[in-house]
């Protein structure tokens, strides 16, 4: 059985590094990822597949952003499923916005790996710099 706390803190330690490579690794291969309605730069809604996830929606803010991704509570649901609380904050690397959010991820596991992640945030306090 996996430890969905654990598979989310890995998670967490690769978004910290842009760590593309642990992050494709991390991912299943029917990843899912469900994105905030309204998130600026319309990353928002579903993304079906690590690559869509990690190019069109991580990889896409950081390339706006110097974000930092703190998670600050770990909640257990079951043996696949956590509930992570935390906080999103940093600045545009135009220099002209910042941001900070508070987030709740709801992350599905399957074994060693994440299966879904459904993101919930404040998105009024995205100012995220014209592309």
């Amino acid at each position: 059985m996996s430890d969905p706390t654990a598979v989310a803190k890995r998670f967490y330690g690769a978004i910290a590094r842009s760590d593309a490579d642990d992050l494709f690794a991390l991912l299943t291969d029917d990843f899912v990822g469900t994105v905030s309605a309204g998130m600026p730069q319309d990353v928002g809604g579903r993304h079906e597949g690590a690559h869509d996830m990690i190019a069109g929606v991580w990889g896409h803010i950081d390339a706006l952003y110097d974000m930092h991704v703190d998670p600050t509570e770990y909640l257990a649901v079951d043996g696949d499923r956590v509930v992570v609380i935390g906080r999103y904050w940093g600045s545009a690397r135009d220099g002209g916005t910042t941001v900070d959010a508070a987030f709740a991820h709801v992350i599905t596991t399957r074994g060693e790996r994440m299966a879904a992640l459904q993101q919930i945030t404040d998105t009024a306090q995205w100012r995220i710099p014209s592309a």
